[in-house]
C-alpha cells in the first residue's frame, strides 16, 4: 500500500450531502472483478446527468486531476461496497474531507490508503471555499493539518494506529503482523491491567465462596478400639464452644 505522509494540490468541490455508496459507484458496476479502470465509472450518473455546459466537478480541469476531494456531511453512507472507495483510489483521490462519512466507508479508506478527514462545519467552510477558488492546499499527515496558505492552517485528528499504518504505507494484513513499540508506558499499563484482572478474580472467589457459621462446623469423634460402636455411639464435639455433647 502507497503510504501517505503530506499532500499539495488543488481540491475539487463536492458539497452535496448524504451522497450514498451506490451514487459513488453504481450497482450495475460491481461485476467487475479488476480494480484497475473502476474510477471510469466513479460518479457514473452525476457526470452523465450534468448539463453539458456545466460539466460534473470531477469532468472539469482542474478538477478532474484532484487528488483531494472536499465533500458534503455523511460523505459515503449506504451500503458497504468497498468498490465506492477503489473507485475513488483509481480516480486518483487520495483524501477526502468531509464534516462526517458512513461508518465503514471511513474504514475501508485506511484499509486501501486514502486518508479520511472530518471536521467541524466552520473548518470544513473554509476548506471548502478554498477548493471552490481553486487555491492549492496541503494535507499533512504528519502534521495532522491542513494548510490553506503560510498564515492559514486547519488541524485534524487521526487514531494513532491508523495514522501510523498511513505513514508507513502498511495495509490491513501488515499491520497485524507488524508489533506495536514497547515503552515504558506500554510495559506499565500491562503490568497494571494483570494485576487488576488477577485481583478481579480473587474477589469473585472470595464472594462466591460460602463459610458455614461457627456453630455448624461440628465434628464426630470415632470410638477407640476399647469401646463398643454401640455403647460410644458418635459423640459430637462442638468446635464453636468446645463442649461434647
Amino acid at each position: 500500500m502507497k503510504s501517505f505522509v503530506a499532500l499539495t494540490g488543488i481540491a475539487a468541490p463536492f458539497p452535496d450531502a448524504d451522497v450514498d455508496t451506490d451514487v459513488i459507484f453504481p450497482a450495475r458496476f460491481l461485476l467487475l472483478l479488476d480494480r484497475a479502470g473502476l474510477g471510469r465509472h466513479l460518479f457514473h450518473e452525476r457526470r452523465a446527468q450534468a448539463p453539458a455546459n456545466e460539466p460534473f466537478v470531477l469532468s472539469r480541469a482542474p478538477f478532474d486531476k484532484a487528488e483531494i476531494l472536499v465533500a458534503g456531511r455523511n460523505f459515503g453512507c449506504g451500503s458497504s461496497r468497498e468498490q465506492a472507495v477503489w473507485a475513488l483510489a483509481d480516480f486518483g483521490i487520495r483524501c477526502v474531507i468531509a464534516p462526517s462519512f458512513g461508518e465503514i466507508f471511513y474504514g475501508n479508506c485506511f484499509r486501501n490508503g486514502m486518508l479520511p478527514i472530518t471536521l467541524p462545519d466552520a473548518e470544513h467552510g473554509d476548506v471548502m471555499l478554498a477548493a471552490t477558488s481553486g487555491v492549492p492546499l496541503t494535507v499533512d499527515l504528519n502534521a495532522q493539518e491542513i494548510r490553506l496558505s503560510e498564515e492559514r492552517a486547519i488541524a485534524f485528528q487521526i487514531d494513532p494506529h491508523r495514522r501510523q499504518a498511513l505513514l508507513l504505507g502498511l495495509d490491513q494484513s501488515a499491520r497485524m503482523l507488524r508489533p506495536l513499540p514497547v515503552t515504558a508506558d506500554s510495559r506499565a499499563a500491562t503490568w497494571r491491567s494483570m494485576r487488576n484482572t488477577a485481583m478481579a478474580a480473587s474477589r469473585r472467589k472470595i464472594a462466591n465462596t460460602t463459610i458455614p457459621p461457627p456453630s455448624t462446623l461440628i465434628a464426630r469423634r470415632r470410638p477407640s478400639g476399647s469401646e463398643s460402636v454401640d455403647s460410644a455411639a458418635y459423640s459430637t464435639t462442638a468446635y464453636s464452644t468446645g463442649i461434647s455433647v
